[in-house]
């Protein structure tokens, strides 16, 4: 059973009876099986304490003074509240039945009952939520072995941000992740949320720039039934979805002015109010941030306001961008081969020196998820052990702007290129100032290898060069 320490177990049940003598006998009844039990006589009262009490059970009365519980079973699940339900009455009749069954109940008891017959009523409603619950944390938990909050590098930035996760998880304080589109500010998020002490509770991210703003209310905030045109049921939004745990707000920056003020009062009242309703709930949730943009930018140009960003910005993280991480890209590009051969059945073993070169010396503008997404194109596409420029080539995937290192920079080299035309160029462009074997060291391929695409491309050294210039081995 789930009990306490004390011996008295969590659940909470709301019994709505206008019966003194059938109400008393109920709470007397659970009571003594040790459960918390809230008694009310008038149905108008019982759904608001539904809506806006913490309980495990309602059990109403058919017959009310005031409501009948037919109207108050449909009441709690217009309102989007997640409550088994058991309606009571001295009338018996199939329809009845049929319809609390479709409003929402998940039992249906004829009065005068037994107390074993009520109390086992009452056992497997509460049965059944706790399964619901105890496959919902399962996800979590699985969710959370499979690594999917792991941050992958063994860069000084990325150890940096290890470090950070480590010291504010267990902490509440609201943080702000900033970086680059594609740098895994989620996957910080994530990492924070399972390593604080709210790693049970749900972890419930929303792109704020992803969704309409007039939609994005009702996304964040829930809704009532009829609260808007096609609102045709309620929703209790995702800010309640993360009671108990962690809200991820991914581009803050395109929140609505209108929205940040309401998001403001959530996080300084922990109370939310959906579309249309008269009612208020508690919400107990930890707030977690991140932006591409520049927010003090972003403040002074009075698109964002201030009270909020100091809100959210008790703690700051920086994520670095995939091309200040260095050899972190090999790291990377070596663990998505790995995961994307084993997810697509076939049979990867590495990458060539010279895609290994090219890998290290482009710029990444989209960060590691443009790079996850080339290499499993290329996977798919591959027809050798050996991952090879031939593989990006036929994928068309190297066509940002290929910005080589420092010293190679050049109007040439800095328009879009795939591979092979990057290093026909930069041959193009160097071959007069170094010998083959320079040329093939900065490129990072093998000096027969440049030898067959100088071939290829028809390319001749000036004489003088030529002359000094080592041969190619064969």
């Amino acid at each position: 059973m789930n009990t306490t320490a004390q011996g008295q177990r969590h659940e909470r049940i709301l019994v709505i009876e206008d019966d003194p003598g059938v109400g008393e006998t109920v709470r007397l009844l659970l009571s003594s099986a040790a459960y918390q039990v809230e008694l009310v006589s008038q149905g108008v009262e019982g759904l608001l304490r539904a809506v806006s009490g913490d309980f495990d059970l309602l059990v109403t009365d058919l017959r009310l003074p005031d409501q009948d519980g037919l109207s108050i079973i449909r009441g709690v699940r217009e309102a989007g509240i997640d409550l088994p339900m058991i309606l009571m009455t001295s009338f018996s009749s199939i329809d009845t039945a049929i319809e609390a069954l479709r409003s929402g109940a998940i039992d249906y008891i004829i009065k005068p009952f037994s107390n074993d017959d009520f109390r086992h009523a009452v056992e497997r409603a509460l049965a059944e939520r706790r399964v619901r619950r105890e496959n919902v944390l399962l996800k979590r938990s699985l969710k959370k072995v499979t690594g999917t909050n792991k941050i992958i590098g063994k860069s000084t930035g990325v150890q940096h941000v290890h470090a950070l996760i480590a010291r504010v998880a267990p902490s509440d304080a609201s943080i702000l992740i900033h970086g680059e589109s594609g740098t895994g500010k989620e996957l910080v998020a994530q990492a924070i949320h399972y390593a604080s002490p709210r790693a049970e509770g749900p972890f419930v991210p929303i792109n704020c720039g992803a969704i309409p703003a007039d939609l994005l209310e009702s996304e964040l905030f829930g809704h009532v039934k009829g609260a808007y045109t096609g609102a045709v049921t309620a929703s209790e939004g995702l800010l309640r979805e993360a009671h108990g745990g962690t809200m991820f707000l991914d581009e803050i920056s395109e929140l609505a002015p209108a929205l940040q003020v309401k998001l403001l009062r959530v996080i300084q009242e922990k109370q939310v109010r959906p579309l249309g309703s008269k009612h208020v709930y508690r919400t107990d949730v930890r707030f977690l941030a991140a932006s591409n943009r520049d927010l003090k930018q972003a403040m002074e140009d009075n698109t964002f306001r201030a009270d909020l960003y100091y809100r959210l910005n008790v703690i700051n993280i920086n994520v670095p961008p995939l091309r200040e991480r260095g050899d972190d890209v090999d790291i990377l590009a070596r663990h998505f081969v790995e995961h994307h051969s084993r997810r697509l059945g076939k049979r990867i073993t590495g990458m060539s020196d010279e895609l290994r070169h090219f890998l290290h010396k482009y710029r990444w503008p989209g960060n590691v998820r443009e790079l996850e997404n080339l290499i499993e194109r290329a996977v798919i596409l591959a027809d050798s052990e050996i991952l090879t420029s031939k593989d990006f080539n036929d994928t068309s995937a190297v066509e940002a702007k290929a910005k080589p290192a420092d010293e190679f920079s050049g109007d040439a080299l800095s328009r879009s290129l795939s591979i092979e035309k990057y290093i026909e160029e930069f041959v193009r462009r160097y071959q007069h100032a170094h010998s083959d074997s320079e040329l093939a060291t900065m490129l990072g391929i093998g000096r027969k290898a440049l030898w067959v695409r100088r071939n290829r491309w028809g390319l001749k050294r000036s004489g003088s060069r030529a002359q000094r210039a080592p041969a190619a081995s064969v």
